[in-house]
């Protein structure tokens, strides 16, 4: 809980950009969860700057949260203040053959744009849900592909600093499903994509195909939070988990998909601990059956009830 003078510092420089004790189920891809001490989402840098200069006068730890996909988060909520930059939305070209997005800018956003103006390079990343920012963090990409093949540069702010700075592409430290390379409290504000002028028509094609092949495998009708494990060397994690005997096992309102077992779906009224004793029993089982211990790939984040 955030009071006294924390909570009017807080209250005076974002006004009506912060809230308190705030649901974070209804900001996340799986709707369940617990709530944030604060929930900011600050209208300019300005505004950004302000609240991260407070978190380290007050010690209040921050926490970003992008659109709330490949997060899962527990039922005893987050504690400081949780960020989300959904007002950071600006994306355009800001070079023949470089596309400029926000960090708060949505992933239909970056490809219906990239339709519009036949962009080629992004259209991997079609139906991959979330955020610039969040695809940052998280690498985001299917198969052999992902953001380190298509980022430019990326805007970062560091934490207690007033400006921000660019950093190049190749001095990122992107890894399977992470960028390990940024100093702890660094907000990714924005993005450069390497972009190729292309038809429109094509691009949308191209599109088509990989949002066909999602609704085909992947239950994206129902509350979940993407992919719950990385897939191991060699194989994959679904497959193993399928291969264990879990697909379409229950705990709750928790459920592994029937159609994707590397997806746990919200099917009504879940909790959070019903999701992690999911991922515990497939983590479990699939190691005492296969010896291959499966690391997460969803953010946890918050503490246990």
């Amino acid at each position: 809980m955030i009071d006294g003078p924390a909570r009017a510092a807080l209250e005076n420089a974002l006004s009506d950009s912060i809230r308190f004790d705030a649901s974070l189920a209804r900001n996340t891809s799986l709707c369940i969860g617990g709530k944030a001490d604060a929930l900011a989402a600050p209208e300019d840098r300005a505004q950004l700057i302000a609240l991260l200069r407070l978190c380290g006068e007050f010690q209040l730890p921050h926490t970003l949260v992008g659109g709330g996909f490949n997060t899962l988060v527990l039922d005893g909520g987050v504690e400081g203040v949780v960020i989300q930059l959904r007002r950071f939305r600006k994306i355009e070209m800001s070079a023949p053959d470089r596309l400029y997005a926000g960090a708060g800018a949505s992933h239909s956003q970056v490809t219906n744009l990239c339709i519009e103006r036949g962009l080629s390079g992004l259209e991997f990343a079609a139906g991959i849900p979330g955020t610039v920012g969040g695809w940052m963090a998280m690498n985001a990409g299917i198969g052999e592909r992902d953001m380190s093949h298509t980022v430019s540069a990326i805007e970062v702010l560091r934490a207690g600093e007033s400006e921000t700075e660019w950093i190049e592409g190749v001095e990122l430290d992107f890894d399977y499903r992470s960028l390990r390379s940024l100093p702890r409290g660094s907000v990714v504000l924005a993005t450069h994509f390497k972009v190729e002028l292309s038809d429109s028509e094509r691009v949308r094609a191209e599109v088509r195909r990989h949002l066909d092949h999602r609704t085909d495998t992947q239950p994206i009708d129902v509350p979940s939070c993407g992919s719950v494990f990385k897939n191991p060397a060699g194989d994959y994690a679904g497959r193993l988990i399928e291969a264990a005997g879990l697909k379409g096992l229950r705990v709750g309102g928790a459920q592994i998909s029937t159609l994707h077992a590397n997806f746990i779906i919200n099917s009504g009224g879940a909790t959070a601990a019903d999701v992690l004793t999911l991922i515990e029993r497939a983590r479990e089982t699939v190691h005492a059956k296969c010896g291959i211990r499966l690391e997460t790939e969803v953010r946890i984040l918050g503490r246990a009830v």
